[in-house]
């Protein structure tokens, strides 16, 4: 299955298994053997799918989820460790795992559970609100099957919205998430409003005193 996975792994030879199996899966794949590397690899281009080991040379695995999860919670992590008790589970689970697989493990199991991955990060790169799509892949925007021209700006902040479709955004925390600004005129943000209304996005509802909200 189409798709990019980085590996922390410090054995080689289970990196070796694992990067067959799944580029004749066709997936790329690219393998790290400790906290460094892999840290620096995922700052410059993020996978779909992180295989993260906990007990490794320089450091946790948990540490790097916990960081992976803070910084791009796009990327489903999977953790795989020979650590295989019910609260070792649990723990990786509760720290933001999207899947635990104990060592040993079935090469057919794990190529399984990252397709799995693969296939549910795919859903969820398209946002579909009534007769408008957004793309989070392509940042191809269509309403009614026609393209919609966006500038980086109006492509964020429609993305913002429909992120949260059917809530009450309040002008500041709008101009915080997608603009950056802590305090800012608001004038920039109704431009771009009115901007997305003439492009036929008719549900962005002024919220008077407050912010808007696009309704579904």
């Amino acid at each position: 299955m189409n798709g990019t996975v980085f590996a922390l792994e410090d054995d080689a030879s289970i990196s070796g298994l694992i990067k067959v199996a799944l580029e004749m899966n066709g997936t790329t794949f690219e393998a790290y053997s400790n906290i460094k590397d892999f840290t620096a690899a995922i700052e410059k281009s993020q996978p779909d799918v992180a295989l993260l080991d906990i007990m490794l040379p320089d450091g946790s695995g948990l540490d790097v989820l916990k960081t992976v999860k803070s910084r791009f919670p796009q990327v489903s992590c999977i953790m795989l460790s020979a650590l295989s008790k019910e609260e070792d589970k649990v723990n990786g689970l509760n720290l933001g795992a999207d899947d635990y697989i104990a060592k040993p493990f079935s090469v057919l199991e794990l190529t399984a559970r990252v397709n799995a991955a693969l296939r549910r990060k795919k859903r969820t790169d398209e946002v579909t609100i009534g007769g408008l799509t957004l793309n989070c892949e392509t940042m191809e925007v269509t309403l009614n099957g026609e393209r919609l021209e966006l500038n980086k700006k109006e492509y964020a902040l429609l993305k913002y919205f429909m992120q949260h479709a059917g809530k009450v955004l309040p002008r500041d925390v709008i101009l915080l998430e997608v603009w950056g600004y802590e305090q800012g005129e608001t004038r920039t943000l109704d431009n771009h409003i009115s901007r997305l209304r003439k492009m036929g996005i008719t549900n962005l509802e002024t919220v008077f005193g407050v912010g808007y909200r696009l309704t579904v």
